[in-house]
């Protein structure tokens, strides 16, 4: 059997007779069974032994597909491109999958490397995952395209770091420590251009007055880490830089206010905003985007030792602010806190964008389909709305308004870390905005900085699977965030 299959999109309601590597695409799907409507989008046929190619597998592109216009086309591409991998993949003996991206170049690459990704630590055969192994594991089935093209390689680019921010999502809390993070984060980009990766120890962050951050970390012995990563890709290494805050609990048992045992395991993944920050920054660099980035993440563990957190805890925040911890639970707002104040003042950037598993109340409200997004400027939400269109990777504006501001400000404190279950994932972002420098209006001018929080909370798994990603941690909203630098960098150049 040859080791080579092609991957086929087909428009169901126009056969073109155009032959792809050698395959008469119109006359093998008038083989298949006909219906009363054309086949569903990803829908997908094998034939073996065709025009001397042993393995052809041809997919639809869905009813009306001819009619579709942008993002809505792009992602039946997807759907497509992800459904024939997935078939693929699980026939024995194939070994490359070549694939037609004529549709979309960029969308089937994306789609194609989403797709192949399945995480496991199982030993035999042999992990690409494990952590313990010193040289690379071969491609299970290598992806290729029909029609090499720029747009193909900045898909696999994009795909393959979201594939990064779902791994470091998956590995469990004892492999993925704090330290276990900075030094994937150093290998990672180790030889990529332009770009500093810089490691802070609980000694700089205590000099730095950053008390918020350091008291979640009280409970466990694993050092807390502070990791900065620049990136100068703008003409002037001096231009105001996009600044990425990302959340990185890389493990959270809610301190003192323990979670439940049932799916606490899942919270391995409560570093989902680091992850996906540092993965977009890695894809942001590797295509050389005309951009200057400073990404920050705060890296702990949340445990309930001896020296944790206490409910009714007063601690002064970087910013001089007064912060009652009503709940340990709540330590994501914690230690975004003082990252959020240094990045603002030390960087001086035009934007800000904080990512973060912050709230179980985005996942009531958004389920698994959208990433809620609090901003302080429409112009900004705009600019993330339109890009996780692009993407499919989508958001939707939630309300950062003052009038949730009571639930947090009645206390002892000038904030409490919680407000009650009413608007929780609001609370948590009004909470947010009070640690951003430079987000207010002054003498009737527009404010320095815009500044979005994403709660990726609902968005962090996918506990049923779509046509090109599976079950599992989904690495999100890191398509959507490089697409975002992508047309802010076409901006500003």
């Amino acid at each position: 059997m040859s080791s080579k299959a092609y991957i086929v999109p087909v428009n169901p309601q126009n056969l073109s007779s155009n032959t792809v590597a050698g395959v008469d695409t119109a006359k093998l799907w008038s083989t298949t069974p006909s219906a009363q409507k054309p086949a569903k989008v990803g829908t997908s046929h094998v034939f073996y032994g065709v025009s001397g190619q042993d393995l052809s597998a041809l997919v639809s592109l869905g009813e009306g597909f001819s009619e579709k216009k942008g993002d809505e086309k792009r992602e039946l591409v997807r759907r497509a491109v992800g459904a024939g991998i997935k078939k693929v993949k699980a026939i024995d003996g194939v070994s490359e999958a070549l694939v037609d991206a004529s549709s979309d170049s960029h969308a089937a690459a994306v789609a194609a490397h989403l797709a192949l990704y399945d995480f496991t630590l199982k030993t035999s055969p042999p992990s690409a995952y494990d952590p313990r192994s010193t040289q690379a594991t071969p491609e299970k089935l290598a992806v290729k395209s029909l029609n090499g093209s720029a747009d193909w390689n900045s898909g696999v680019i994009v795909a393959k770091a979201q594939n990064l921010a779902r791994t470091l999502m998956e590995l469990p809390g004892n492999m993925m420590t704090p330290t276990a993070f900075t030094e994937r984060v150093k290998a990672e980009f180790a030889n990529v251009p332009n770009v500093e990766v810089i490691v802070r120890d609980e000694a700089w962050a205590a000099k730095k007055g950053m008390n918020t951050f350091l008291s979640v970390t009280k409970g466990t012995d694993e050092p807390a880490k502070f990791l900065e990563i620049h990136y100068k890709g703008a003409p002037s290494k001096d231009a105001q830089p996009l600044a990425f805050v990302g959340k990185g609990i890389t493990f959270d048992s809610g301190g003192i206010s323990l979670k439940g045992s049932a799916d606490m395991k899942l919270m391995r993944g409560d570093m989902g905003g680091a992850a996906a920050v540092v993965s977009t920054v890695l894809a942001i660099a590797q295509l050389k985007l005309p951009i200057n980035i400073v990404a920050v993440t705060p890296l702990c563990e949340n445990l309930p030792g001896p020296s944790a957190n206490k409910p009714g805890d007063i601690i002064y925040a970087m910013n001089g602010k007064s912060v009652e911890v009503d709940n340990t639970d709540a330590e994501g707002r914690l230690v975004l806190a003082d990252a959020l104040y240094y990045a603002s003042t030390e960087f001086k950037p035009h934007t800000v964008i904080d990512v973060a598993t912050l709230t179980s109340a985005m996942e009531v409200a958004l389920g698994e389909i959208y990433t809620g997004v609090f901003s302080t400027s429409d112009s900004l939400w705009e600019q993330l709305h339109v890009a996780g269109e692009y993407e499919y990777d989508r958001f939707w504006r939630m309300p950062l308004d003052e009038d949730y501001g009571p639930q947090i400000y009645s206390s002892n404190a000038d904030l409490c870390n919680t407000g009650g279950k009413p608007g929780g994932s609001c609370t948590a972002a009004l909470f947010l905005k009070a640690f951003v420098d430079g987000i207010e209006s002054k003498d009737g001018k527009e404010p320095a900085v815009r500044w979005a929080h994403v709660d990726i909370a609902g968005t962090m798994e996918y506990t049923r699977p779509n046509p090109y990603q599976e079950k599992g941690m989904t690495g999100r909203p890191v398509r959507a965030l490089v697409e975002f630098a992508k047309r802010l960098a076409s901006n500003q150049s």
